[in-house]
């Protein structure tokens, strides 16, 4: 089944797995955002909040282990390519009403394929840190609603959650 009879980009005319080929495509500035968040007891955001959690400054590790993994994207994803990233950034925000930490990754490149899956494993692995950091006070956290938001570039152009028709 080729790309164009399932629209997957991933699988060649014989149903084999394989590493899109790129080479062709042109450079362009690409963007995307992804978005999660990692629900908690109260209790777990106060520690958080005020930088008392056992292991230290959660978030300040959490963005770094997020950048990296951005950056560590293709080691994960078997056929991602490796790419050079230009920017990486990560932000949190502490909800208390839900309670929860919502985490934001905007990751950029120039280059001949998109970011989606740097954003979407750097918010993943942002999260799974904050699990880590704080698991010894509160086990029952739970990461959720890990999504693309937005990207840009490329011959897809832009795309917005929410945006896409239904089928």
């Amino acid at each position: 089944m080729s790309k164009r009879e399932n629209g997957l980009t991933h699988f060649d005319a014989r149903g084999q797995a394989h590493m899109v080929d790129v080479a062709a495509k042109d450079e362009t500035h690409r963007v995307a955002i992804a978005r999660g968040r990692i629900s908690m007891l109260p209790a777990t955001l106060r520690q958080i909040r005020s930088g008392s959690a056992k292991k230290g400054d959660v978030l300040g590790v959490a963005r770094l282990a997020a950048i990296q993994a951005a950056k560590r994207t293709a080691d994960l994803i078997p056929l991602c390519h490796p790419l050079a990233l230009t920017r990486v950034d990560v932000a949190f925000r502490l909800d208390g009403k839900a309670p929860a930490v919502e985490c934001e990754a905007t990751v950029e490149t120039v280059g001949r394929t998109g970011v989606e899956m740097e954003a979407l494993t750097a918010v993943s692995v942002g999260l799974l840190t904050i699990y880590d950091m704080c698991k010894a006070v509160d086990r029952g956290m739970r990461v959720e609603r890990v999504h693309l938001v937005e990207k840009k570039g490329g011959k897809s152009g832009h795309w917005r959650a929410g945006s896409e028709k239904s089928a």
